[in-house]
């Protein structure tokens, strides 16, 4: 395969993934959900306890997985909120802007992994239960790409970027992240309550405004 070759079947491949003029990226809509760490998994399931998978998620490696635990607050409780995997060195706990008055928490507009002075929660397991130190997070939108997307757009790692919504309830959101890397597949991450706002399912796209 010749180098012409490759270099146009990139662009076929590109084109098939990311709509006709290769900048439309498919979103990917996150609910409140929560990445534990191998102590706390078995603190709330058991001693060697290890994560049931249910399904794969669009992130390479990532997956949902069967368990469930409870989140409890000052002056509330969220059931049933699902786990995924795999086990991470600190837990994790992704909850949207409505999750925080019901729980009674302060939750802050975070990256993921940046946990630092975030707030603590209890969760509860069917085996035991954690009072977590920190690691509640409301997760800032953001798109996962790799390098060569990243290029490809003309964006880099660690931009901020605005991104264009159409459709009935369209429009503009600002502050989106880039995080890219060549282990992330290319999607907009936001949560359930930024998608119910524009109308947004896991079917649409958006585009990098520039």
């Amino acid at each position: 395969m010749n180098d012409r070759y490759k270099e146009i079947l990139g662009l076929l491949i590109n084109a098939l993934q990311n709509g006709p003029d290769g900048n439309e990226i498919p979103v990917g809509i996150s609910n409140r959900h929560i990445h534990l760490s191998q102590a706390d998994l078995e603190t709330l399931f058991g001693a060697g306890y290890e994560l049931t998978k249910m399904k794969d998620l669009s992130q390479p490696g990532q997956y949902a997985c069967k368990e469930t635990v409870t989140i409890a607050g000052p002056k509330g409780a969220i059931e049933k909120v699902r786990i995924l995997g795999p086990v991470r060195k600190e837990t994790q706990i992704e909850v949207i802007v409505g999750d925080k008055y019901k729980l009674g928490v302060a939750g802050e507009l975070r990256m993921s992994g940046d946990l630092a002075g975030t707030p603590g929660v209890t969760l509860i397991g069917p085996k035991g239960s954690v009072q977590t130190k920190q690691g509640l997070i409301v997760a800032q939108r953001h798109i996962h790409m790799t390098l060569a997307d990243a290029d490809r757009l003309g964006v880099k790692n660690g931009d901020i970027v605005d991104i264009k919504v159409e459709g009935p309830r369209g429009g503009v959101m600002t502050n989106v992240a880039i995080r890219a890397n060549d282990s992330s597949a290319l999607e907009c991450h936001i949560d359930t309550e930024e998608a119910n706002a524009m109308g947004l399912t896991s079917k649409s796209t958006i585009t990098i405004v520039k």
